[in-house]
């Protein structure tokens, strides 16, 4: 799918999606040779966004020690390159080994939503440690996000909440109020959206990535790209396969045209299914009596308990420390699935389980859905996902989808099988899909947890296969949601983070594929 955890995963950051573009992408499986084209029609974007200036970060970024802000101007519509123009904001903490520069090394978050600026500011610094400080590393906000230019859709405060944005079925499994509110929120961003609404594409950004390097200077970057950032560097490695240097790919979903986005929400599912047994065993493990946080003796009671108070949160909600903010079934989901990406969320989801069971407990939600969303956040959570693919319009048939899901995975209640704006976007995706292959140097490393909530294990597998011999994959034993630099909230092991730090430091990479 953070900085809003919600945004940082792959459509699950608070949907986590979004996109769109104009021109000259890859065709559907056409190979690009060394200067980005296909078919002898030039994709490379045609305008640079000339010199960057670098200046002092916002107070708001709360910037690293020698980070350093920027501006980076790009065409609205890469289809008319000479029209209006937009600022993304630009961010790099430079190397502090000269002498042994490597290169720029490109922080690519995910989302679709996060902002590359502000994940620089927070794990740049251990990045930097991590790698020696051969790199200057090198982020920016995508459209829609942070110091970047922003989208509106003007949606109603009832239509900003994470638990409305993203939809979660009625008590009863039916879906009705979702159809109406997704229908509500596709008139709004068409009505209120315009042309930067539209410009919120995965092309776009893979578009801007190459503006950004020329500002740069530089002939190659290398990069490491988070969750939904993976799909986005791997567009650009397919679009720009000589521009890249040493490429990571931490987190990644199945890249196939017919599962973009949708699918990505669909699997959110099966990656609770995976990595529920961890917080299970944690939850019932002995050790944490002591803390009152034990909810169980065995793992399956843990199950049985989460599962049975959705269900009576669905038929009487709770007041929460929030008013206006009820725990329900669905936030109660919700906060679980946020719970899932790292092992530190445990405790707070432990907590709220023990308030909502005791009669005089008052439950205290997580930030994340104790109020709304501004408006441009929740524009770029549906744009980039209505933008970049056609999703379907048949309301009975995400209704059977919905039951389904519902029986198959209880955890999640038949919301990631559920209908959302984009089934009434306006204007359907802006450009044609595009199926990644395995032309280009050998030369991406991916990393993946087994149990990953958001983008499950088995998903990465499908991006593996995409990228054939071009690509060596590294699977992590360990749960949770961004694998890579445990010393900067990373989820992974030791092992992984050894790995991806030898390649990115050294070149070397594992000869096959590998487990840690």
């Amino acid at each position: 799918m953070t900085t809003h955890r919600a945004r940082t995963s792959l459509l699950a950051s608070a949907l986590s999606v979004a996109a769109l573009a104009t021109s000259g992408l890859l065709a559907a499986g056409g190979p690009a040779n060394a200067a980005g084209t296909t078919a002898g029609r030039p994709t490379a974007p045609a305008a640079g966004g000339g010199a960057l200036t670098w200046g002092d970060c916002p107070a708001s970024v709360k910037p690293a020690d020698g980070q350093r802000c920027a501006t980076l101007s790009v065409p609205l519509d890469y289809a008319d390159p000479t029209g209006p123009r937009v600022d993304l904001a630009v961010s790099r903490l430079p190397g502090t080994r000269p002498e042994t520069r490597r290169g720029t090394l490109l922080v690519i978050p995910g989302g679709p939503g996060s902002s590359g600026v502000q994940r620089l500011a927070q794990k740049g610094a251990a990045l930097a440690k991590e790698t020696g400080g051969a790199y200057d590393l090198v982020a920016f906000d995508p459209r829609g996000v942070g110091g970047s230019v922003k989208a509106r859709c003007g949606l109603a405060e009832e239509d900003r909440w994470m638990v409305t944005l993203r939809s979660w079925p009625a008590a009863d499994g039916s879906i009705g109020s979702n159809v109406e509110r997704a229908r509500r929120i596709a008139d709004a961003c068409a009505r209120n959206g315009g042309a930067t609404l539209r410009s919120l594409t995965t092309a776009n950004q893979v578009r801007d990535m190459e503006l950004l390097r020329r500002a740069l200077g530089e002939e190659k970057m290398s990069a490491w790209a988070t969750s939904y950032g993976t799909y986005v560097a791997a567009r650009y490695a397919q679009e720009y396969p000589r521009r890249t240097d040493r490429w990571v790919l931490d987190s990644s979903a199945d890249p196939n045209p017919r599962r973009v986005a949708r699918g990505w929400l669909a699997d959110m599912a099966k990656g609770a299914e995976d990595r529920f047994p961890d917080f299970a065993a944690w939850a019932s493990h002995p050790d944490r009596a002591a803390q009152g946080l034990r909810l169980a003796d065995t793992p399956e009671d843990v199950r049985a308990l989460v599962l049975d108070l959705a269900a009576r949160l669905d038929r009487a909600p709770r007041p929460t420390a929030v008013a206006g903010a009820p725990l329900t079934g669905a936030s109660f989901r919700q906060a679980l699935q946020l719970a899932l990406y790292s092992d530190a969320a445990f405790p707070g989801f432990a907590r709220l389980v023990g308030q909502a069971l005791d009669p005089e407990g008052v439950p205290v939600l997580p930030p994340e859905l104790s109020g709304a969303m501004p408006d441009e956040p929740a524009a770029i959570t549906v744009g980039v996902i209505c933008n970049d693919v056609d999703w379907p319009r048949s309301v009975p048939a995400y209704a059977r989808a919905v039951a389904a899901d519902r029986a198959r995975h209880p955890l999640t209640g038949g919301m990631p099988a559920n209908i959302t704006p984009c089934s009434f976007w306006k204007g359907g995706a802006v450009e044609k899909p595009v199926r990644l292959h395995d032309g280009g140097p050998s030369n991406i490393l991916m990393i993946q947890n087994l149990r990953d909530p958001a983008t499950p294990h088995s998903s990465g597998l499908k991006m593996r296969a995409a990228l054939g011999d071009r690509a060596r994959l590294v699977s992590v034993d360990s749960g949770g949601h961004g694998a890579y630099l445990l010393s900067a909230g990373g989820t992974g092991n030791a092992c992984g983070d050894r790995t991806v730090t030898r390649f990115l430091t050294t070149g070397e990479r594992p000869a096959t594929d590998v487990r840690c």
